[in-house]
């Protein structure tokens, strides 16, 4: 059973109906005790970073979160999903993330771009990762994001891509999976990248 958690923020709708594609056997749950028996875990992302955080912390999901990660359960972050590991956020003042990353999450910054980088962008992969298998380098993928991580440790960097200089958009650390664009709404490839986070084990 995969589990997309829900912490009261954003439409998870469009995630679940992803993953139901799929095949996968899916729940959309806030209990602790369904992350505790989840085979893998979802993390979407809309919102704010501190919200999210206080809501995580409220229903209980941030322990459940890192013992699932710490005892190897495949875990993909999607978007905030992805940033809210990190340490700390730069959104609307300094929040703590959970910290499974060393490494903040600061804001673009820009006098030319339009902020957020909203709309389809290219991912260069860094390094051969299952989330991936059967796609080529360079895939179109939609983002919608006004901050991006910074990771202190170069190794996790699985993709990258470039909007005013090159961002981070995707890490990978052992059975940690995590993107900035939204796999969901990027079409064929978006649902290749399900599938194939649905057949890590």
């Amino acid at each position: 059973m995969i589990v997309i958690i829900d912490y009261g923020m954003g439409n998870l709708r469009s995630v679940q109906k992803a993953f139901l594609k799929t095949g996968a056997e899916v729940l959309v749950s806030n209990r602790p005790i369904d992350v505790k028996n989840a085979s893998s875990i979802v993390l979407p992302g809309v919102g704010a970073f501190r919200d999210t955080i206080d809501n995580l912390e409220r229903l209980g999901l941030t322990e459940a979160i890192k013992d699932a990660v710490s005892i190897g359960k495949p875990f993909l972050g999607i978007c905030l999903g992805m940033q809210i590991l990190f340490e700390e956020s730069e959104e609307f003042g300094l929040h703590k993330g959970l910290g499974i990353f060393k490494g903040n999450v600061p804001k673009f910054v820009s006098s030319t771009l339009k902020i957020p980088h909203m709309g389809w962008n290219t991912v260069t992969l860094r390094k051969k990762t299952p989330l991936f298998e059967g796609i080529e380098d360079g895939q179109y993928l939609y983002f919608v994001h006004s901050y991006y991580v910074a990771p202190k440790d170069n190794e996790i960097i699985a993709g990258t891509t470039e909007y005013g200089g090159i961002f981070t958009s995707m890490i990978v650390k052992d059975n940690v999976y995590a993107v900035q664009f939204h796999p969901e709404k990027s079409q064929n490839v978006g649902l290749k990248i399900i599938e194939n986070f649905v057949k890590i084990k």
